[in-house]
């Protein structure tokens, strides 16, 4: 498309990145099921080798229906290139990739997913890399855990499960203060309810497994790049300002200016960790798209209609959603999420942890499993699945107690979901 930002979101979540196959004429962007690419010639091949031009080598580095999706989802998310790989937690590791080295470390917000935080706290290390997690709520604590060898700051903009929101701007002057990226896992929120480079961000990633794909069919991940670093500043990212010797010398920075992330994360990321993302599932997250704010419009409806029925519910101890007046982020969601927080929130079951199992078991619409923003209602206990090898300490911190319940509400007729939510809870507190 030739202006982006001259179009609305409903349209760019359809046509951009995509264009009419110029063979076929091809009107949906095709699966291009295919490992390797044919050069012109042999000086064609060297120049894509050394980065001097752009095109198709093989498939775990590029691909035309990944390609496609890429441009989508940064057009969406007002970045400047993205970098499409197989799964979230994939995404996660590709933007620390270029930004860490042994001894390094993360600032990451206490509020994340428990795979998240196990992925930070343990498997990291086996990078000789650590975390630090702060309650994002303490800006100064944040200002605190910030030393010389932190590389960057993590958090969600509205965080699994418990639906809290980030107050990004706030977290992002810090980040700016401290020369280092804010990277903010966008995956609850979708670019439709927020824009974190808007805010601040510098580096935005996806599981786009959820609710960009929204129908359970396949994994993937994504990390778009703001463009609006500048990764020479300071001797702290030597892999993007420094000469690179697998490319003779070349510096993604200098060569590259605000595509210097998303060059590497291909040239580089991808090329030697090899998390790529297969282009049958770059299709599907691509028609999921053209329906997002669709889907998150009435995502939102639903979510907000069934958390207040369960928030007047004796039965019910707590609700945790930001789009509740009752809610401590309530007006952080009208800056932040202003068209909604979101389908994802938590609520606590009177009778604890065996009220909660009885009631995951009880439910008929609602589906048990580990996923989330699928166009299905979805719950888990997260204490006992997604959160199992936290500690308890670790649980309270991240909303996943043993008491609560995590839901995605999904798009079905709202009267249906609470009903079934009413006769759950029936047999789970009776």
């Amino acid at each position: 498309m030739a202006d982006t930002e001259s179009y609305g979101f409903d349209t760019l979540q359809i046509h951009a990145g995509a264009r009419p196959d110029p063979t076929t004429g091809s009107r949906q962007t095709p699966i291009h099921q295919t490992t390797a690419y044919v050069f012109r010639d042999a000086e064609h091949a060297a120049a894509l080798f050394n980065l001097q031009e752009v095109g198709y080598i093989y498939s775990r580095l590029t691909n035309p229906t990944v390609a496609v999706l890429q441009e989508r989802i940064a057009t969406l998310e007002g970045g400047v290139g993205g970098v499409c790989c197989s799964s979230g937690h994939a995404a996660q590791i590709m933007a620390l990739f270029p930004l860490m080295s042994p001894g390094c470390n993360v600032v990451v917000s206490t509020r994340l997913y428990g795979g998240t935080v196990t992925q930070f706290s343990q498997t990291i290390k086996r990078f000789g890399w650590s975390a630090k997690f702060v309650d994002f709520d303490d800006l100064s604590a944040i200002t605190e855990a910030i030393d010389e060898n932190t590389r960057a700051v993590f958090c969600e903009s509205i965080a699994n499960p418990g639906g809290y929101i980030t107050d990004l701007d706030k977290i992002s002057k810090i980040s700016d203060k401290a020369l280092i990226p804010l990277i903010v896992d966008n995956t609850s929120a979708t670019p439709y309810l927020c824009r974190p480079i808007e805010h601040g961000a510098t580096l935005v990633v996806h599981s786009t497994t959820k609710y960009l794909t929204g129908n359970g069919t396949v994994t993937g991940g994504c990390v778009v790049d703001s463009g609006k670093f500048d990764w020479a500043s300071s001797n702290k990212f030597p892999s993007l300002s420094e000469p690179e010797p697998a490319y003779h010398g070349l510096k993604f920075f200098e060569t590259f200016g605000p595509l210097a992330f998303t060059f590497f994360g291909i040239a580089i990321s991808l090329r030697d960790l090899g998390m790529t993302m297969n282009p049958q599932a770059a299709h599907y997250t691509l028609c999921g798209i053209e329906t997002l704010s669709l889907r998150m419009d009435r995502h939102v409806d639903n979510a907000e209609k069934i958390a207040k029925w369960l928030e007047e519910d004796s039965r019910v101890e707590f609700v945790s959603y930001a789009g509740l007046k009752s809610s401590p982020y309530y007006e952080r969601v009208k800056h932040i999420c202003p068209r909604g927080a979101g389908g994802l929130f938590t609520f606590g079951v009177k009778g604890g942890y065996e009220a909660c199992i009885k009631l995951v078991d009880s439910l008929e619409i609602f589906s048990h499993v580990a996923n989330l923003g699928d166009a299905r209602s979805l719950i888990i206990h997260s204490a006992s699945t997604t959160h199992r090898q936290l500690t308890r300490e670790q649980q309270q911190a991240a909303g996943a107690a043993p008491d609560t319940v995590r839901v995605s509400i999904g798009i079905e007729s709202v009267e249906d979901l609470i009903g079934d939510l009413n006769q759950a809870l029936a047999k789970a507190t009776s």
